[in-house]
């Protein structure tokens, strides 16, 4: 423990140092229309003896291009930020610590995959350095980002279905670890003359971009960076933490352990109207690191159809997507059919199909308060194999500004969730079967229900701490555990 402690702190240190060199979020300044390759013209207006110079002698000329070199120079520098990066290179990073903590619970016996019933703290981290640049030719990108992490969550990331704690992966490293989260090419094609303005952001140079485009990306991301993505609860590390939460948990997205995968997406975006389709890798063991290189046997698609609409005067957004994986999965009922007394899932693994749907509802009920609300299902047939053993799920989530006293870049969140299991998975549980994230060796089974509040304190530009309360019902879907209460603090750090 003092070993993973001191190594956290060492994270946010080095993060802290790393942004005291680099501009705040925000501070890139947005682009003009011209191209920040070419130079902006000298269309001052010219004497006519200033154009061949006095008496011939070139005196003039020599002058004039002297000064044209140094309006060169001055436009070179006026291409660069006040950090010095230029315009074309966006540039920023975070380093997040989440120390997360659960109260003694009734238990009258525990599982291999059940959560510690006695009182337990656990520490996760990560820090991400996030770098965008246009490229050479017109509407490419590249994006990479390196990441470290380390830390565990709560009874080694078991032991609950929708998992308190975000930013917990189940990659079994303690101690940090540097990878690549992040690199892929971006290419966007304009539909359409309509321009819009693109602030500077997180993997986004600033600039501008066709407001009807399609949009085209390969390489290593993750499917979440693409899909489902809303204003109210999509990243832990600034909002919800639970893992039901920061997306739709019954949609078993392709990922490995830390959730990223190889794949492809495309987005078409026209007026209030927005299709998403992706392709990527699956895993080639349940929650497993490395990716299935079979990517024509294992592969995850998903649809997206987006809807942007105005309910009285204010932002309305309603999405649905279905969902196909087909990987190595096992099947529930085949595992019970083989083995009745002592079920295993993994004894049935074949290249098979899993499919599902997602929705959302999202809506900006105030100038400061949003209001999403999600629904999911899936067949629950086939094993779990990427994401979290949720088959049925919905989610009742909002987001308030705090305004109304005087901090106004403050958060406050509050959400409800229900996750439940289909009939073949919740017979595999109760027959003693686990899978890679839940099993108690046996199951009394009921949904599992948590709730979540937090309050997001901005320290200052860039600092965040977050005091997050959760409480669970049923965790792992047994009514004979539990009730959970969970306390966690969590520390952002993001420049």
């Amino acid at each position: 423990m003092p070993f993973r402690t001191a190594s956290l702190v060492v994270f946010l240190l080095a993060a802290v140092a790393v942004g005291q060199t680099v501009a705040p979020r925000g501070s890139f300044a947005t682009l003009t229309g011209r191209t920040v390759t070419d130079p902006p013209k000298d269309d001052t207006p010219r004497k006519p003896e200033e154009k061949e110079g006095k008496n011939g002698n070139g005196d003039d000329k020599d002058k004039k291009d002297e000064k044209e070199k140094e309006d060169k120079e001055k436009d070179d520098k006026k291409e660069k930020d006040e950090t010095g990066l230029a315009k074309w290179l966006s540039a920023h990073g975070q380093a997040t610590t989440v120390s997360q903590a659960n109260w003694p619970f009734r238990s009258p016996y525990v599982g291999l995959n059940s959560l510690r019933p006695n009182a337990d703290l656990d520490s996760t981290s990560t820090a991400t350095l996030f770098l965008a640049s246009r490229l050479p030719w017109a509407n490419g990108e590249i994006v990479f980002n390196p990441e470290v992490a380390g830390g565990s969550g709560l009874s080694g990331t078991t032991g609950m279905a929708g998992f308190p704690n975000g930013e917990a992966t189940r990659a079994g490293k303690p101690e940090p670890t540097p990878y690549i989260a992040r690199l892929f090419y971006r290419h966007t094609i304009a539909l359409g003359d309509e321009i819009e303005t693109v602030e500077d952001a997180i993997n986004q140079p600033a600039g501008t971009r066709p407001k009807d485009r399609l949009v085209w990306q390969v390489g290593k991301f993750a499917a979440l960076d693409v899909f489902t993505d809303n204003a109210v609860s999509h990243d832990p590390r600034v909002s919800f933490l639970n893992w039901s939460l920061m997306t739709n948990g019954a949609w078993d997205y392709p990922a490995n352990t830390r959730g990223y995968t190889y794949g492809s997406s495309w987005e078409l975006s026209v007026g209030d109207w927005s299709v998403t389709y992706g392709v990527f890798g699956e895993p080639t063991v349940a929650n497993g690191a490395s990716i299935d290189p079979r990517f024509l046997q294992a592969n995850g698609h998903m649809l997206e159809i987006e809807r942007e609409f105005k309910v009285n005067g204010r932002t309305a957004k309603v999405q649905f997507a279905p969902y196909m994986n087909r990987a190595h999965m096992g099947n529930y009922s085949e595992a019970i059919a083989l083995n009745s007394d002592a079920p295993d899932v993994t004894a049935t693994r074949r290249y098979r199909i899993k499919y599902g749907f997602v929705a959302s509802y999202e809506q900006e009920l105030t100038d400061d308060l949003g209001l999403l609300a999600r629904y999911g299902w899936n067949d629950g047939h086939s094993e779990t194999w990427a994401f979290t053993e949720i088959d049925r799920n919905g989610s009742v989530a909002m987001l308030l500004r705090g305004t109304r006293w005087g901090r106004a870049d403050d958060r406050v969140g509050f959400a409800a969730v229900v996750n439940g299991l289909s009939g073949p998975h919740r017979d595999y549980l109760a027959a003693g079967g686990t899978g890679f994230i839940i099993g108690d060796g046996r199951l009394n089974y009921a949904p599992e229900w948590v709730g979540e509040v937090f309050y997001n304190w901005r320290v200052r530009p860039g600092l965040f701490v977050t005091f997050d309360m959760q409480g669970v019902i049923n965790p792992a879907y047994n009514r004979d555990r539990g009730p959970v209460a969970l306390a966690a603090v969590r520390l952002h750090y993001e420049f």
